[in-house]
């Protein structure tokens, strides 16, 4: 199975979730968000392509990593590579994020029609949903751009079968640190 990516794994990033963090940049994106900060992701037919064993491999040779986050681009254009490299990661017991322009709901209806996207929901942590929207603009926000977006814990999300939003709070951190359950 091969994946589009936009550039190769980025390992060491403390930007892009919680911990040190491999990133897997995808390519392709119709979102069209209005400054974007990845305009070059866009282009469903640019970057180049790999496969998702190369990638299960580069992630078995991670060092002090605490998880990967997927970006991009949109990762869920290409929601069938990005299943099996987070299934991978959650053997290496790495923590995924996910980076969407789609909010929460409309990805609970794109299940409806593909059920990979609501297996994949069971293989992430921490899901950061939603376009980005400049007017929304907040140099302040925890690991997002603007307001509209969210951080959801979807552990607690599956469970309760509510949505439940990562606390933005130095208890939050504290967690972290303490290697809570929702990070590992």
């Amino acid at each position: 199975m091969k994946i589009r990516l936009a550039a190769p794994l980025q390992k060491d990033s403390v930007v892009d979730g919680f911990g040190v963090r491999t990133v897997i940049w995808t390519q392709g994106c119709s979102h069209n968000c209005p400054f974007c900060q990845n305009p070059q992701t866009h282009d469903f037919n640019g970057g180049e392509e790999w496969t998702v064993e190369e990638i299960k491999r580069e992630l078995d040779e991670l060092n002090n990593q605490d998880g990967i986050t997927f970006s991009g681009g949109d990762p869920l254009f290409q929601i069938e590579p990005v299943l099996e490299i987070a299934k991978h990661a959650k053997k290496l017991n790495l923590n995924v994020w996910c980076y969407t322009g789609w909010t929460y709901e409309e990805v609970l209806k794109l299940g409806k029609k593909n059920p990979k996207y609501l297996e994949f929901l069971n293989y992430i942590d921490v899901l950061v949903d939603g376009k980005f929207e400049n007017d929304k603009k907040d140099l302040n926000l925890l690991f997002r751009g603007s307001s509209n977006q969210r951080l959801i814990d979807m552990k607690k999300t599956l469970k309760s079968k509510e949505i439940v939003l990562v606390p933005e709070s130095d208890g939050i951190i504290d967690s972290f640190k303490n290697k809570d359950k929702l990070f590992i």
